[in-house]
């Protein structure tokens, strides 16, 4: 369909050439420059289609404040130098005029259509705006995060992300309900927050049917972050240019560095998957690997770590009982 928008815009500039070449008597250079024209058009419109609205207004400002600028500096000059202003005068339009031009592009780049909106209405710009996502509402560690004061500023809540949390809270699976409903929960407590703005949005995509795509298209219209605990949805915000905050990421980063060799008391809680390994768990959640331990499920024993795995699901940790442990570092120094 853009193809043959573009070949019907193209033979048009043709024509038109064609047209007005034909009162001049130069028919073929009509249709020439009719033809450069129609591709110069189709270009810049190829070109305008990739850059942003807000990117295009602030452009123009610049580019409008730059040019208003070399005038006034010329003002001044022209009582000095005359008619000799007329040799500088286009330099100092083109060097302003395309500093304004840079400036504004590179600051467009915050602006969009809702933001717009809000400086026509009085509002003001917001920036480092956050989306939460519904598994992150739902699992409720972002409002511990934000009463510690780490998070602060506004929240954006989809109306789509409240439908699906409703959605939810009024499923027929006790579990789901009580999912739901620990969400709807968490949204009004961190409404109560002081340092927290919660706001509630009506931009839907119609023509977008996934739940995940609509935030990530959200957040690349509003130039926000999103909040989330979901890998795909992670991958898939990166992989479009969208800045994403994973409270899972923040949670392993936060646990307490583990060395091999380093000593620790732990409960063996189950079997392991491999042969004589007991699992255990710490405090913060880490699974602790330990080998020959089988016959130890149900008890606390002291192991030494002997490795340390960082998956994309958290931190595992493999060691051994530390008699045996010790037992091999004094075979490896007899040696």
């Amino acid at each position: 369909m853009f193809l043959i928008s573009r070949i019907v815009i193209l033979l048009l500039f043709v024509f038109s050439g064609y047209i007005i070449g034909l009162k001049y008597h130069y028919e073929v250079y009509g249709i020439l420059a009719g033809f450069f024209l129609g591709l110069l058009a189709i270009t810049a419109e190829m070109k305008f289609k990739k850059i942003e609205l807000g990117s295009i207004i602030a452009g123009l400002f610049g580019i409008s404040c730059g040019l208003l600028f070399a005038y006034l500096v010329m003002l001044p000059l022209q009582l000095f130098l005359g008619e000799d202003i007329r040799t500088i005068s286009v330099g100092l339009m083109v060097v302003f005029g395309y500093g304004g031009l840079l400036i504004g592009l590179s600051r467009g780049k915050t602006l969009s259509l809702s933001s717009l909106f809000r400086v026509f209405r009085g509002q003001g710009i917001e920036e480092n705006l956050k989306l939460l996502d519904t598994s992150v509402i739902i699992d409720g560690r972002i409002a511990d995060i934000c009463e510690t004061g780490f998070l602060e500023g506004s929240f954006i809540v989809p109306q789509f992300i409240l439908q699906e949390l409703q959605h939810i809270a009024d499923s027929a699976d006790p579990m789901k309900r009580a999912r739901g409903r620990r969400g709807l929960d968490v949204l009004h407590r961190i409404q109560k927050m002081s340092r927290i703005t919660v706001r509630i949005v009506e931009e839907d995509f119609p023509k977008i049917r996934e739940v995940d795509a609509k935030l990530v298209a959200l957040a690349k219209v509003i130039h926000a972050k999103v909040i989330t605990n979901d890998f795909n949805l992670n991958k898939v915000a990166e992989l479009q240019g969208v800045s994403v905050l994973n409270i899972n990421e923040l949670a392993n980063s936060l646990k307490p560095v583990v060395l091999p060799g380093e000593a620790m008391k732990v409960f063996v809680l189950k079997e392991g998957k491999e042969y004589n390994q007991g699992v255990a768990y710490l405090d913060d959640g880490t699974m602790v690997v330990v080998e020959n331990a089988r016959r130890l499920i149900g008890k606390n024993t002291e192991v030494t770590v002997t490795s340390v795995l960082q998956t994309t699901a958290g931190r595992m940790i493999f060691s051994k009982l530390k008699e045996d442990y010790e037992q091999e570092e004094l075979k490896v120094v007899a040696k």
